[in-house]
C-alpha cells in the first residue's frame, strides 16, 4: 500500500503532487488524497509521517534471534539430530531449547526466511554408494524396455 511518507524527500514530492491535485501522478486513488489531505489540514505535515507497524511484537527479541541463529549454524547433528538437513520441527525443537520459546510451523518458517534470511534448500536425491556398473546395466536393459517410443 501507498503512503505519502516514505523515504526522505518522498514526503516533500507526494505532498507537491497533492497540491497540484494530480494524484494520478503517484498512482493513487482520489480517496486517498482526500484522506491524505484531510490528515494533513487536522495535524499538519508531522500527521503524514510514516508510523511504527502495529500489532503483536514477535516472540523472540533480536538477541534471541541472533542466539538460534548460532545454534542453527552449528549444524543439526550438533543439537543430536541424524541427518545435517533443518527441517521446520528440528528447528523449532532447538528455538525451544535456546530460548525457551515454542514456536508453531508457521512462525518458525517466518523466523528462517523474514528474520534470518534463509531460503528453501532439498537436498539431491542420490545413492549412498552408486554402483556404476549396475548403472550401466539399468541404462542398456531396462531403459529401452520401459522407454515410450522409439
Amino acid at each position: 500500500m501507498l503512503s505519502p511518507a516514505g523515504p526522505p524527500g518522498q514526503l516533500t514530492d507526494a505532498l507537491t503532487v497533492l497540491d497540484a491535485g494530480e494524484p494520478r501522478m503517484l498512482g493513487v486513488g482520489d480517496e486517498s488524497v482526500r484522506k491524505w489531505k484531510r490528515v494533513r489540514e487536522e495535524g499538519g505535515t508531522d500527521a503524514l509521517r510514516q508510523r511504527p507497524a502495529t500489532g503483536r511484537p514477535p516472540k523472540l527479541d533480536d538477541v534471541q534471534v541472533e542466539q538460534v541463529r548460532t545454534a542453527l549454524e552449528q549444524g543439526a547433528q550438533t543439537h543430536g539430530f541424524e541427518a545435517d538437513p533443518w527441517t521446520l520441527e528440528r528447528v523449532g525443537l532447538v528455538v525451544e531449547r535456546v530460548t525457551g520459546v515454542v514456536l508453531s510451523r508457521a512462525s518458525v518458517w517466518r523466523l528462517l526466511t523474514g528474520r534470518l534470511g534463509w531460503s528453501l534448500q532439498r537436498p539431491k536425491r542420490r545413492a549412498v554408494e552408486p554402483d556404476d556398473s549396475e548403472i550401466a546395466r539399468w541404462i542398456a536393459h531396462e531403459w529401452p524396455r520401459i522407454k515410450k517410443g522409439p
